[in-house]
């Protein structure tokens, strides 16, 4: 938990309110440190965050993991969605972290997970899935040139293509007919994924491959072409998400026994 920017902070350009950012990032430092002082107690780690959440993400594991080979070997994973963590171009390691790489193959523990979905290239004024700009900014990341946004498809991180497993919340999705009565729902075989690269910008490209004439509903760009699918980043990678994960737990386990 930590003390998030306001939507109006966000409103203007990232990074340009010094002070809502020192405290947000501030406020998860304190949590983190809390947390390993007093309840760690030797576990390992998994860390997972979204949009800002991800930015100060990007500020913790810099400061507190990624030049120490003692923390690195305590985490299993780190989850980095809509956040804008780059690498040198065709490179897996770099730029935003020195030492923790990109995941490049299932099961792969000690690593990246990050990607920001869209349904084609995103626009030159993204705030997605281009280096140097953007929630870019609110990691304090500028560079632009030599660099690639990271990309790991949840559905196939050898950097194949893979079918999305999706989980929605019942609560907050158009549901059709008949209601779902579960917490929690998905829809099997209708989203694809897979990495590209084109025009300076590199993102998750989800397709539909439901039938044509299907009645299940689809993902919206509901923020506009700058976004994407950003409102659905972890919602629709959300089942391969956890099977990632235990595939990392289970190589950690092996590796550290």
């Amino acid at each position: 938990m930590y003390r998030q920017c306001t939507v109006a902070s966000l409103a203007n350009v990232p990074g340009s309110d010094p002070t809502a950012d020192s405290v947000a990032y501030s406020s998860l430092l304190a949590g983190w440190t809390d947390y390993f002082t007093k309840y760690n107690d030797g576990r390992p780690v998994i860390v997972i965050g979204h949009s800002q959440g991800a930015a100060m993400l990007i500020r913790l594991l810099s400061g507190q993991i990624d030049d120490s080979p003692a923390m690195r070997s305590r985490m299993v994973s780190a989850i980095i969605v809509g956040g804008n963590v780059t690498v040198p171009t065709g490179s897996d390691v770099g730029s935003t972290f020195q030492h923790l790489p990109l995941c490049m193959s299932s099961g792969e523990d000690g690593c990246v997970i990050a990607y920001s979905t869209f349904p084609g290239q995103p626009p030159s004024t993204s705030l997605f899935g281009r280096p140097g700009t953007g929630v870019s900014l609110q990691s304090g990341q500028t560079a632009t040139a030599g660099v690639q946004e990271a990309c790991v498809n949840p559905a196939a991180s050898g950097g194949d293509s893979g079918t999305l497993t999706p989980l929605f919340l019942s609560l907050t999705q158009v549901i059709p007919a008949p209601p779902v009565t579960t917490s929690r729902f998905t829809y099997p075989d209708l989203y694809s994924a897979n990495c590209q690269s084109s025009g300076g910008a590199t993102w998750l490209q989800v397709d539909t491959i439901g039938s044509t004439g299907g009645t299940r509903p689809t993902v919206k760009e509901a923020l506009g072409p700058d976004w994407g699918y950003h409102l659905d980043d972890i919602n629709l990678a959300a089942g391969n998400l956890v099977q990632d994960v235990q595939g990392q737990e289970a190589t950690y386990e092996h590796s550290h026994q």
